[in-house]
């Protein structure tokens, strides 16, 4: 089976490694460009808590300072294990899903407790740090990174992808999905995914590309990328 992934290579490096060890050729397209974005390093002060919803929110944030003992809250897997790498010893996580996330903060830390920070890109699809507000906690929202598009393409990729197209292709944000749909307009390809499954992070994510005729479009969950080959 012929797979597309559209994550930045940091973001999917184990997974293409995971699908290839099961036999499968894998295509890589990043969409989007993680860029950091400088923040106020004194709102790192005095924490109890802090919140995690991408690896790439760790990635971009200096932790030198940080109590690595203080509760951190994950949304996943990846997430959490980016935080354990960098030396964060409690760590909880909600396996990929932001309402489970906000419950087990409510479960696992009191309003009482102290302060507690968000730390998140630019674009969050679930404003959090709103919603723990309403519950009275002390929170504050740390943007330290930013997502851009992909303009620039391998053409001799493009032409080789446009001879041999996925099987599946797996997207992961509305921010990508809009990416890939400007890609595909952009190399004329709207016509060349019909055979294709479209898989997606969610129906919001689904509905960007819903102009393109594809095989059968699928949601997921992080963490169910390899489950779903067995519904082709």
């Amino acid at each position: 089976m012929h797979i597309l992934l559209t994550r930045p290579f940091e973001d999917c490096s184990e997974m293409i490694l995971k699908f290839q060890s099961l036999g499968n050729e894998v295509s890589h397209l990043p969409l989007l460009r993680i860029d950091k974005v400088n923040y106020d390093e004194t709102d790192l002060l005095s924490l109890k808590g802090i919140i995690f919803t991408s690896a790439n929110a760790v990635k971009f944030l200096d932790v030198k300072k940080i109590d690595k003992n203080l509760l951190c809250f994950c949304v996943g897997n990846a997430t959490e294990k980016k935080a354990r790498a960098v030396g964060f010893q409690n760590v909880i996580s909600a396996e990929g899903n932001v309402e489970n996330l906000k419950e087990l903060i409510l479960q696992n830390f009191d309003q009482k407790d102290g302060k507690i920070i968000y730390v998140s890109g630019e674009i969050i699809s679930v404003d959090l740090d709103q919603q723990l507000l309403k519950e009275g906690y002390n929170i504050k929202r740390i943007i330290n990174y930013r997502t851009n598009h992909n303009v620039n393409f391998n053409d001799k990729f493009v032409k080789q992808l446009k001879l041999n197209m996925p099987d599946a292709v797996y997207v992961y944000s509305q921010n990508s999905a809009l990416s890939f749909l400007k890609f595909i307009k952009l190399y004329q390809s709207e016509s060349l995914w019909m055979n294709t499954n479209l898989m997606c992070i969610g129906e919001k994510t689904s509905a960007i590309l819903n102009e393109i005729k594809w095989k059968k479009i699928f949601l997921f969950n992080p963490g169910e990328e390899e489950f779903l080959l067995y519904k082709i």
